[in-house]
């Protein structure tokens, strides 16, 4: 067989192989408006591989709802920002092509590794030498820890849930509607006596929208 017949199979095969890496295999149902199939999945294998089921808060990032939160923070953020963000994810999905996890199958994208392996993956990550390997965990960590300190849930076990306060209406309130909404919206027309300074008591009521737990 010719030599480029040869050459041109390869390359058709490395590309076919390629893009199926890139692309292949992804079989996310969930619900989303912003990340692709593949980011989707790799969200939620790493966020369950630093925040799992059983771990030190009840909540699990899967529970807690951390791939929906990063699906909807993505769309909000400037394009700029999303494609840095969108490259993030690529990196951490494909790098074990290179920096390989531990164990059988090492190579294989970030997604489709055992937790064991993505774990220790991460972990090689934070401790790397080379400082932009530690940065870009730690950008993925923050992405993923707002999202899980997003949730009600979690943020009542943490004991860090508003409390329930009516605050004062000022004459400010009356001039300004809440932040990106139009004047139209300003919600108060009148204002209201202020504070007598008496300190709020600790563990005063929780907002209704942090008191009760999950279904």
């Amino acid at each position: 067989m010719p030599i480029r017949v040869l050459l041109l199979a390869a390359v058709v095969a490395l590309a076919f192989w390629g893009l199926r890496r890139l692309f292949g295999g992804y079989d996310v149902r969930a619900p989303r408006t912003t990340l692709a199939a593949r980011e989707w999945a790799l969200v939620s294998a790493a966020s369950d591989a630093m925040l799992p089921p059983g771990g030190a808060i009840a909540p699990s990032a899967a529970e807690a709802g951390v791939p929906g939160y990063v699906d909807r923070y993505v769309g909000s953020v400037p394009p700029n920002m999303r494609l840095l963000m969108r490259m993030l994810f690529l990196l951490f999905e494909q790098a074990t092509l290179f920096l390989a996890a531990p164990g059988p199958g090492g190579r294989r994208r970030f997604s489709d590794l055992s937790v064991d392996q993505r774990v220790a993956v991460l972990e090689r990550w934070r401790t790397n030498r080379f400082h932009p390997l530690r940065l870009a965990f730690t950008s993925l960590r923050a992405i993923l820890c707002m999202g899980y300190l997003a949730d009600p849930e979690v943020l009542r076990i943490l004991g860090l849930a508003p409390w329930d306060i009516d605050p004062p209406v000022a004459k400010a309130d009356l001039l300004y509607p809440p932040i990106g909404r139009p004047r139209s919206e300003i919600r108060h027309h009148a204002t209201t006596p202020p504070s007598d300074g008496t300190p709020l008591a600790i563990g005063g009521p929780i907002h209704p929208d942090y008191r009760e737990a999950r279904s």
